[in-house]
């Protein structure tokens, strides 16, 4: 024990290596702690000397966690996030109020249609609380999740990491959205031959919705025609109304206000649910505890109680549940990212 005597720089060391695992680049870990990556590299070798053990295998530019350096890794990593927010946490306990920041990650179609009356209440109650919405897929997302780029993330995934805890909060449904009056609108009996006889309004090829619809169509080896790709919910609504095809959309996109008809396509796709994705062990901020409460009063209970399953079981891994209402159909190689 005497071995390990007190140093005034250990949080600074530690702070450059829970960086620069989190980046996987020193440069990146340099810009976040306002130093020079050579000051980054010497206090990662001085912390590497004082505990006698390798923490990084450096593979050219690129460098990766021993298996030492994982186990610091979950240790302190805990440690540090805690001090990062000890002025904030100092102040809820002894003022009773939050201040601080929240970095939220988030897919467009949350940040369009879900959290502008979150936001709203939010700010009512701590107004001294400055928030970054990240606009961006599901799959980035994440990644700045495990990067420590954000307190938490909000979107629809079907590849949740084995370090990353994922608690479903919405669900919606599929639809068929057409102009007012369309055939399509009052026919009882849909199939998927009916939509094919109409020109499509699909998001661009790379997105999931897409990805989803071309599959659906060829599981029931119906062919179909897109007349018009472009990207956005928004804008897929204002072509649709303006008659110049039909489009297929989850329903968090219709405020009921829209000049369009609506039909449910349950019996076709899977319903698309969305949740949070937060790291598991992360530390979060009273700014970050306070807005997952207005999301969903349950969801930190349901975190706090997948932390403690983690205990016991290092190796869980959570993923989210899926609604899959139509049979026969593997859905498991989409992305859904929007």
């Amino acid at each position: 024990m005497d071995r390990f005597y007190y140093k005034q720089n250990r949080l600074k060391q530690l702070r450059a290596f829970c960086f620069t695992a989190q980046f996987k680049s020193m440069s990146k870990a340099a810009e976040q702690m306002f130093l020079s990556q050579p000051s980054i590299s010497l206090l990662i070798q001085s912390l590497e000397k004082d505990l006698e053990q390798k923490l990084f295998l450096r593979k050219g530019p690129r460098i990766e966690l021993t298996a030492e350096g994982d186990i610091l890794f979950e240790m302190s990593l805990p440690l540090v996030e805690g001090l990062e927010t000890l002025p904030q946490s100092f102040e809820e306990k002894c003022k009773h109020s939050v201040i601080g920041s929240l970095n939220i990650a988030a897919v467009e179609a949350i940040i369009l249609y879900t959290l502008p009356d979150i936001i709203k209440r939010y700010t009512d109650s701590f107004p001294d609380i400055h928030i970054k919405l990240n606009n961006c897929a599901a799959a980035i997302g994440v990644e700045k999740v495990r990067n420590g780029e954000v307190d938490f993330a909000i979107g629809s995934t079907l590849n949740v990491p084995n370090d990353v805890a994922y608690l479903p909060i919405y669900t919606f449904e599929p639809v068929l959205i057409t102009p007012i009056g369309h055939p399509l609108a009052t026919k009882k009996q849909l199939s998927m031959h009916d939509i094919s006889q109409y020109g499509l309004i699909l998001s661009p090829q790379h997105m999931s919705t897409w990805q989803m619809v071309d599959l659906v169509f060829k599981q029931y080896n119906v062919d179909y025609k897109v007349n018009l790709e472009a990207g956005g919910w928004e804008v897929l609504k204002k072509y649709v109304e303006n008659g110049l095809g039909v489009s297929i959309v989850t329903d968090i996109c219709l405020s009921g206000n829209e000049s369009l008809e609506r039909v449910p396509l349950t019996q076709f796709f899977p319903k698309r649910t969305y949740g949070l994705f937060l790291r598991k062990g992360k530390v979060l901020s009273p700014a970050a505890r306070e807005f997952i409460q207005c999301i969903d009063p349950q969801a930190m209970e349901l975190f706090r109680t997948e932390e403690n399953r983690k205990k016991k079981n290092t190796e869980l891994d959570i993923q989210p549940v899926v609604t899959i209402l139509s049979s026969g159909i593997n859905y498991a190689s989409i992305n859904l990212e929007k």
